[in-house]
């Protein structure tokens, strides 16, 4: 499997922790199973994200791998996604993962969806 390089898409320190935590909860293998990111159409600014486990990897699917977490991404997704930095928020506002996306040029207010 050829991997790409690192900042392509990263993963923090909190992040990394719940996505392990999630994945052993959820029955998946941190070291051997992935993370699937992707974009898909939809949300209150055009498009939406996807985040998912997944145990295989597709021909279309690139992989990346960032702070321990492999990751993998479809083709068709990948322009949209390139430098974004996938966080882990706790506050007070909620929990959930967030994604800071460099080429998102308007996002809604959940940071669920964006717009380029």
């Amino acid at each position: 499997m050829p991997y790409f390089p690192q900042g392509m898409i990263n993963v923090s320190d909190q992040a990394r922790d719940q996505v392990m935590h999630l994945m052993r909860e959820d029955g998946f293998n941190p070291e051997s199973d992935f993370v699937r990111v992707g974009v898909k159409s939809g949300g209150c600014s055009g498009l939406s994200y996807l985040l998912e486990f997944d145990k295989q990897m597709h021909q279309e699917d690139k992989l990346f791998e960032d702070n321990q977490v492999k990751i993998i991404v479809n083709k068709r997704s990948l322009l949209y996604l390139l430098g974004t930095t996938l966080e882990y928020s706790g506050g007070l506002n909620g929990k959930g993962f967030v994604f800071q996306n460099p080429n998102a040029q308007r996002t809604c207010g959940c940071g669920e969806s964006f717009a380029l």
